[in-house]
């Protein structure tokens, strides 16, 4: 039997209703013309945002990575424009300790080659020491380049947690854009997959049908334990570092407070 909108016999407790596929694809069409809307009101912010005012300054204050001190222009690797990730960081703290949604961002920026190919670099930047920076990179697995900004100031060493793009001509370099919480969104595919799914992310801010699962705090996923329980407590690990060769239980974040 086909069910109908109208016939929830078949349906699935707390599912969506079940329908033959002509009626699914009406209401995929009508979903489609919102959807097509909001592309295209992305496109004009885009287009907006391409006409921002920048901010020069001074290309030649050095950061510190894997070759030691270097200029900021070098982040460019000759290339015209860049964008960065400014990754917040914990003085002292185990890998465990460090911000779990730094790790979201960074952990899916791993490839930068479609960047690259359109003339874009790609670096990741952190106040931490660059020994203690070194040391999670490694363990992370991380390929893109990283950066001690701790002494640098405004506008490559502030603002943590945020993308900022930036613009070279010649030895001049130049601020365009930065953005922060959910604009940071836009590195993550994970949570755009997410959002095309029934139960969407399970966070406790989602319009969601009655009967489906209630949601959680934001973010709650981001951290779990050995078992891969969602946790924010002392035995808990920002997600993807479960995944590393030599990553182990915990007992404690090695600093004080949580990590939200």
């Amino acid at each position: 039997m086909t069910a109908t909108p109208s016939d929830q016999t078949t349906a699935l407790p707390g599912a969506p209703p079940v329908v033959d596929l002509a009626t699914w694809q009406a209401a995929r069409d009508e979903l489609l013309v919102r959807e097509k809307a909001h592309t295209r009101e992305g496109d004009a912010i885009a287009a907006a945002r391409r006409r921002l005012p920048v901010v020069e300054f001074d290309g030649t204050v050095e950061v510190v990575g894997a070759d030691g001190p270097v200029p900021f222009l070098d982040l460019f690797q000759g290339r015209e424009e860049l964008v960065v990730y400014k990754h917040m960081w914990y003085d002292g703290a185990p890998h465990q300790g460090q911000c779990e949604g730094c790790t979201t961002t960074a952990w899916h920026l791993d490839d930068s080659a479609y960047l690259n190919a359109r003339g874009v670099s790609f670096a990741t930047v952190t106040t931490g020491r660059w020994d203690e920076v070194a040391a999670y990179v490694e363990f992370m697995g991380y390929i893109q380049p990283w950066y001690s900004v701790r002494d640098a100031p405004a506008p490559v060493g502030d603002r943590m947690g945020h993308l900022t793009c930036f613009l070279r001509d010649g030895d001049r370099a130049f601020l365009t854009y930065a953005t922060t919480g959910r604009g940071n969104e836009r590195a993550n595919p994970a949570l755009g997959l997410l959002d095309m799914t029934p139960n969407v992310r399970g966070e406790a801010w989602e319009d969601r049908p009655d009967g489906r699962p209630e949601g959680r705090h934001a973010c709650w996923s981001w951290r779990s334990d050995a078992d891969g329980n969602s946790t924010w407590g002392p035995t808990s690990r920002p997600v993807p570092q479960w995944t590393r060769p030599g990553a182990t239980p915990v007992d404690t974040l090695g600093r004080r407070g949580d990590c939200h």
